[in-house]
């Protein structure tokens, strides 16, 4: 099936259909609001702006079909750091890249020392969010491959963050240092160094 008739196949079906198929790649009990925007963002790509849905209606539609969804950490937090991850996930850029994942480990940290566990939860989901909006653009063939190639690395910086956040940026040194790395991406951090 050639691009055309794929997007216009995807407008053929409901917007319904469209997320619950989304919803199943994902093989958690629970769908958090890192994979609600994941959600969004396909609809949006396989169907143009008619795509754009609310998070409540993707929530709601899931729900209806049993899914659990837990928007809770967001709503535990009350909006109050809000304002802190607003605008932190923009990164064109590895060195974008590593800026936001310093700012989040700074918040993370930061709600681990005052023991706000809502808070700590949702900077880990916002780290979700980071690894799989990587990853999506990572998997776009219509995007240029070396920059799908910095996309996949930036993926990866993620989900070390989220598995090891007290040794990552120990790791991401010996990383930007490894010769795999330095052929990859030669001309990334030149002017540290």
């Amino acid at each position: 099936m050639t691009q055309g008739k794929n997007h216009e196949h995807a407008k053929e079906r409901s917007k319904k259909e469209l997320i619950l198929d989304a919803a199943k790649e994902f093989a958690t009990e629970r769908i958090t609001a890192a994979e609600i925007e994941q959600i969004r963002r396909r609809l949006i790509a396989q169907t143009g702006s008619e795509g754009n849905t609310s998070a409540d209606y993707i929530a709601s539609v899931l729900t209806d079909a049993g899914r659990r969804v837990m928007l809770s950490t967001h709503a535990d937090t009350e909006g109050r750091y809000e304002e802190e991850f607003h605008d932190l996930l923009h990164f064109s850029t590895l060195e974008e890249a590593e800026m936001c994942l310093i700012r989040l480990d700074e918040l993370y940290r930061k709600f681990r020392r005052e023991r706000d566990r809502a808070a700590e939860e949702r900077a880990r989901e916002v780290g979700a969010l980071g690894r799989r909006r990587a990853e999506m653009i990572a998997r776009n063939h219509k995007v240029d491959p070396a920059k799908r190639a910095e996309k996949e690395e930036i993926a990866q910086w993620f989900a070390v963050w989220l598995q090891t956040p007290d040794v990552f940026f120990d790791w991401l040194e010996v990383r930007k240092q490894s010769p795999e790395f330095q052929k990859k991406f030669p001309h990334a951090f030149e002017d540290e160094g």
